[in-house]
């Protein structure tokens, strides 16, 4: 592949887009509740349809987040084998980089890393003062793995970020890494231009060590919940993240917090479906 080539271009699945929006302007949002011992055996549609429009809700959230992270990968794959990316000199993979960069849903920072741990950056027009040695995903990525869901305050921006990068391999060996700092606050608001949920409604996401990576309310990322709240949501959320799926309620701020959640295989992260009440 030359410099010339094309490269996919990524956006979010029609289907994530057009059920969350669907699900804005449509579903009445009524959150699913257990059935009294009484009625069970005597299915009604009012629980099913409340069931399934919060599972719908979070389906879709969930995978507007993964198909945009995955996207990226699936893109940087593509130009990592190109001859100009492996190379491994900046000036000839930078016009592939800095097109793929522009052509971005959400405003990201995209890099090209050599094994010694310094990198260009296409927002900061070339080599940068920083090194990524030291970042916890850099052996992994140097070894010739993907990297997908790791966060970091990025060095070049100072922004929030999720990680996404490829190694560049020529001979088997790694001469280089593409590599993507995607910034949480747009994949945040991504997600909220296409929910427009109700007020009481909110969506977020946890990594396996309780720190939040996408939150409604923005503020809230990269904190723990024991930092939103007391100590008591240590525990209660550490015993959710230890399973696949299922609900989680706990007060905060005085509100009564109901939320199903389920977790992701290739993020790694647990996605949450909340909503508040008195």
């Amino acid at each position: 592949m030359n410099s010339s080539s094309s490269h996919p271009v990524f956006f979010p699945s029609s289907f994530a887009r057009s059920a969350l929006c669907t699900i804005a302007g449509c579903l009445a949002f009524a959150w699913p509740v257990a059935m009294p011992a009484s009625a069970r055996g005597e299915a009604t549609v009012a629980p099913k349809t409340s069931a399934v429009d919060a599972q719908v809700v979070l389906n879709a959230y969930q995978g507007l987040v993964e198909e945009h992270v995955s996207g990226v990968l699936r893109a940087i794959r593509v130009i990592a084998i190109s001859n100009e990316a492996t190379s491994a000199e900046w000036m000839k993979v930078k016009p592939m980089l800095d097109r793929f960069g522009a052509d971005l849903e959400t405003e990201a920072a995209v890099w090209f890393a050599l094994p010694d741990g310094s990198y260009f950056s296409a927002s900061a027009e070339g080599v940068t003062d920083q090194n990524l040695r030291d970042r916890s995903y850099f052996p992994a990525l140097m070894a010739g793995r993907d990297v997908e869901g790791e966060l970091v305050i990025s060095k070049s921006t100072g922004h929030r970020s999720v990680i996404v990068a490829t190694p560049v391999t020529k001979d088997g060996k790694v001469v280089a890494a593409i590599g993507v700092s995607l910034r949480l606050r747009l994949i945040s608001q991504l997600v909220e231009n296409h929910t427009q949920l109700p007020d009481e409604w909110y969506f977020y996401s946890l990594t396996p060590d309780a720190l939040i990576s996408t939150h409604r309310n923005i503020d809230r990322m990269f904190k723990h919940p024991t930092d939103i709240g007391d100590e008591s949501l240590g525990p209660r959320f550490a015993e959710s993240l230890a399973t696949e799926r299922g609900r989680l309620d706990y007060p905060l701020h005085g509100k009564t917090i109901s939320a199903i959640f389920q977790k992701s295989k290739n993020l790694n992260w647990h996605f949450f479906i909340a909503r508040q009440s008195d």
